[in-house]
C-alpha cells in the first residue's frame, strides 16, 4: 500500500530511524535504512522501531469517512480520514482522520492520537475532559464514551489497537 507523498507504510515499518549527521540529506523525522537492513517480514507483529515523515500530512488528501446520523449532538461535522497501515490481523491500525467542527459522540478504541491541526474538547464519560491542540498526543482507552466538541476543524495522526 502506498499512502500520500509517496510514503510507502511496509517499507517504513521495517525501516530503523537515524539521527541526522551535520550537513547531511537527512533531517528530523527522516528514515533511512543502515546497510545491515533487512527485508521487510509480511505480518512481522513488532516491526522495528521508525521514524514517519510525511511531507503535507497537514494537507493530504483524505476520503470520506461515514459518520453514522445518532452520533452527531450538534452541528453538522464531517469525517474524512486515510488509512496508512493495517497490520494483516486488522488488529493494528495507523491512519490520518479528520472532523470538521461539530458535537459528536464515540465509544473509543485503544488509541494514541497526535493532533496535526485543530482544535477539540473531548469528555470522557465519568472520567476527565481533555482539551486537544496541534502537537497534543492523547491517549482513549478501549470503551470509554466520549463526547467530541470540535472548535477547529481536527487533524490527527493516529495509532488504534482493536
Amino acid at each position: 500500500m502506498t499512502a500520500p507523498s509517496g510514503f510507502d507504510a511496509q517499507t517504513s515499518a521495517t525501516a530503523s530511524a537515524t539521527t541526522a549527521e551535520p550537513g547531511s540529506d537527512h533531517g528530523p523525522g527522516s528514515v533511512s535504512e543502515p546497510e545491515s537492513a533487512t527485508a521487510p517480514v509480511p505480518g512481522d507483529p513488532a516491526p522495528a522501531s521508525f521514524v514517519v515523515n510525511i511531507p503535507g500530512i497537514a494537507d493530504a488528501d483524505l476520503e470520506p469517512e461515514p459518520l453514522d446520523a445518532s452520533q452527531i449532538v450538534a452541528g453538522d461535522p464531517v469525517v474524512t480520514g486515510k488509512v496508512l497501515w493495517e497490520s494483516p490481523d486488522g488488529q493494528q491500525i495507523r491512519g490520518i482522520w479528520q472532523i470538521t467542527p461539530g458535537v459528536v459522540t464515540d465509544t473509543e478504541a485503544n488509541e494514541l492520537f497526535v493532533v496535526v491541526s485543530g482544535r477539540a474538547t473531548i469528555e470522557v464519560e465519568g472520567g476527565p475532559v481533555l482539551e486537544v491542540g496541534p502537537g497534543d498526543a492523547c491517549v482513549l482507552r478501549e470503551g470509554d464514551r466520549t463526547q467530541w466538541t470540535v472548535h477547529e476543524t481536527l487533524r490527527k495522526a493516529y495509532h488504534i489497537s482493536l
